[in-house]
């Protein structure tokens, strides 16, 4: 979506000031003396606009939609799915969530809805296709926000049928179900579909190729709501675009399914800062925008973020003067066309009264956080040529959902943390301390355009990705696999005949037995004679036992009963190099092991230079120009004269140094 303007704004809820003259005219004074061009309206308002079965009541969201757009205010629109009106679930309780216990739930709280019930999916595409109706014309009206936050499962009898006959489709025989799922063991063979039950906590749980389809179908049936909710508005008309808004790190679904659903990603972003190296935090943060981005490999949206400090997290801890700009600037160089906050008018009442707001109980200007949103949304007009640039990433890592779930269910070698996250962010913050852009992709995807793709703990080999890593290799890429990987296909079956399954050759080792270690043990990695490392370094939590054939070791275990043993291969393969990091090392190794990599393959960096501690560089590019953003997330001013930074300055005051938690852009044309 390319604008040629930043979304600014967020989300507003008018519906619960109806009755409070003037609160409205307030808020337009103030979301234009902040410079506010977008809010998001309707997610939760389904008993302002049916507040009984059929009687629609539009006037007022219209009334303000028209408001907002006279002062220069566009609406992203929302369909109301995310929570519905209590007489809905009192006429029709078929359409309230059945947990895995089998007990219904009662009337509450959001998201409490059966995708799958007909009375739902007809309530749902009554009120979407009567507001498209109303609204497709409306000039204030850019895009449709589709329910929000998606998540949960049902299982009420609608999505037992549902999931019994998604699994007719996926696998057509009872016998390839039970060949999948390996049911034989423990006797739990299955003679027919219709004995099938979604996994619980009163019953089957332990299936693990159960419980991986059963995660596959909740995406499927999700994704078929978001596409349902979609196919009402068109069908009334609508022509804006579409989205639906993501969460950080969310494990209940493969977004993978929700993003071919919807025309542009979202997300909601609410980091703890402060609790730890605020870089820490934002690398995080930066891992998720570059994965949201990576969905689609194009612009998303901010959808969600907090002008101040949250009310739902352990500690509500104040963001420091100058993070909420770079937090949110942060989102504009990973991607971002948009700086959307939650929430534009702090709430009276309910769970999220006290969460940071652009106006808060006190409804004035000046405020701290109102002052700062304010000199943000000034130099935001200055940065519009920013929207619609696309992101140019040589390197990409492998983050996938499907394998996640798999590794985290089974059992062994260690049912007590795995550390999926945190491995993949290593080799993530190694190559971000780079400069470096990454994309970070599903199993799914294509990598043929990449120099360099790491798959951290690949434990589930989903069809197909064997041939792409091979491929890869064989062409000329580098591809680094680490411990734990390979050792599943995609029913959770272990594959027979050694691994990583189908790679043995590829990476010239075959894995023999992996070791997990006890909280605070800690193995060695330590360089040979002709190794491209030069010191040691710290591994923990899992060491995988390696036999080499035409790998050539770099780093040898220094401990246990494996000590001497290769720890870190290198193998040459066809044009390419396939390495394998046998064990959870520390961030040091991956710093030095990147660095290394990144200059033996010759990827250009996108500034010459040290890169300071405590500073990110990222890049958006148009066909002729880079935009290099420099940002300080140290509570301190830092010294940039380390890096030789070009272009001229669109953002920022000074290329030698930048103040706590500044950030400099600079357009360098190419």
């Amino acid at each position: 979506m390319n604008s040629n303007y930043i979304l600014y704004g967020g989300d507003y809820n008018p519906e619960q000031w109806l009755k409070v003259p003037g609160i409205l005219e307030k808020d337009l004074e103030l979301m234009k003396k902040a410079g506010i061009n977008t809010v998001t309206m309707g997610m939760f308002s389904w008993s302002f606009l049916e507040p009984e079965e059929g009687k629609y009541n539009f006037d007022w969201l219209e009334l303000i939609i028209d408001r907002l757009y006279e002062s220069g205010i566009s609406t992203i629109l929302g369909t109301p799915s995310g929570a519905r009106p209590k007489w809905m679930s009192d006429k029709y309780p078929e359409v309230l969530r059945v947990s895995d216990n089998r007990v219904r739930s009662l009337f509450g709280g959001r998201h409490n809805h059966c995708y799958t019930s007909p009375v739902y999916r007809e309530k749902i595409r009554q009120i979407d296709m009567s507001l498209a109706k109303r609204f497709t014309g409306h000039k204030g009206v850019i895009m449709w926000h589709i329910s929000n936050e998606f998540g949960g499962d049902c299982h009420c009898p609608h999505c037992q049928e549902a999931f019994k006959s998604w699994l007719k489709e996926r696998y057509k025989s009872i016998e390839a179900l039970n060949d999948a799922w390996c049911t034989g063991f423990w006797s739990h063979v299955y003679n027919s579909f219709d004995q099938i039950e979604s996994p619980s906590s009163i019953g089957e749980q332990r299936l693990h190729g159960l419980n991986l389809d059963w995660k596959r179908f909740v995406t499927d049936q999700t994704a078929d709501f978001a596409r349902w909710e979609i196919k009402a508005l068109k069908d009334a008309g609508a022509t804006q675009p579409t989205t639906v808004n993501l969460m950080y790190d969310y494990k209940g679904l493969n977004y993978d399914k929700l993003a071919e659903s919807v025309d542009i990603i979202s997300w909601d972003s609410y980091p703890v800062w402060h609790k730890t190296e605020d870089i820490i935090t934002a690398r995080d943060n930066g891992f998720q925008h570059d994965f949201m981005r990576s969905l689609k490999h194009q612009p998303f949206l901010l959808m969600e973020s907090c002008p101040s400090s949250t009310d739902w997290q352990g500690v509500s801890k104040l963001k420091r003067p100058g993070l909420l700009s770079a937090a949110s600037l942060q989102a504009l160089a990973h991607g971002s066309d948009s700086v959307l906050y939650f929430q534009i008018r702090q709430n009276i009442g309910g769970c999220e009264k006290f969460h940071g707001a652009v106006i808060d109980h006190y409804g004035e200007e000046d405020t701290r956080v109102f002052t700062e949103i304010k000199q943000l949304g000034e130099s935001l007009k200055g940065l519009g040529e920013v929207t619609g640039s696309g992101t140019k990433a040589s390197v990409a890592l492998i983050y996938d959902i499907e394998n996640r779930w798999a590794m985290e269910d089974s059992q062994g070698p260690r049912n007590d943390g795995l550390y999926y996250h945190e491995a993949v962010l290593k080799s993530y913050n190694a190559l971000r301390s780079l400069g470096l852009n990454v994309d970070v992709i599903s199993q799914e995807q294509d990598i043929s355009g990449y120099e360099l793709v790491a798959a951290p703990m690949l434990y589930l080999f989903r069809e197909g990705i064997q041939e792409k890593i091979r491929s890869f290799v064989e062409d000329g890429g580098s591809f680094v696999l680490t411990y734990w990987s390979g050792i599943v296909d995609f029913a959770d079956r272990c594959f027979l005949g050694g691994t990583p399954n189908g790679l043995m050759d590829v990476f010239g080792l075959r894995r023999t037995e992996t070791d997990g270690l006890f909280d605070g043990e800690v193995n060695e990695l330590a360089p040979g004679n002709d190794s491209m490392f030069t010191r040691s370094y710290e591994c923990k939590h899992l060491c995988d036992l390696l036999k080499t054939d035409t790998a050539k070791a770099h780093l040898y275990y220094g401990k246990e009963f494996y000590q001497g043993t290769p720890a870190v291969t290198g193998n040459q393969f066809g044009k390419g190099t396939a390495y394998y990091v046998g064990a959870d090392a520390e961030q040091a190794f991956y710093d030095d092991f990147y660095e290394m990599l990144v200059k033996e393959k010759g990827i250009a960096l996108p500034v010459s230079g040290r890169i300071p501690e405590g500073v990110e560089v990222t890049t958006r590019s148009v066909e002729d120009a880079d935009f290099i953003f420099v940002q300080n997330y140290r509570n301190e001013a830092v010294d940039i004269k380390t890096m030789d930074l070009q272009g001229e300055i669109i953002c920022g005051d000074s290329r030698e140094s930048l103040k706590a938690y500044e950030t400099l852009i600079l357009k360098k044309n190419l």
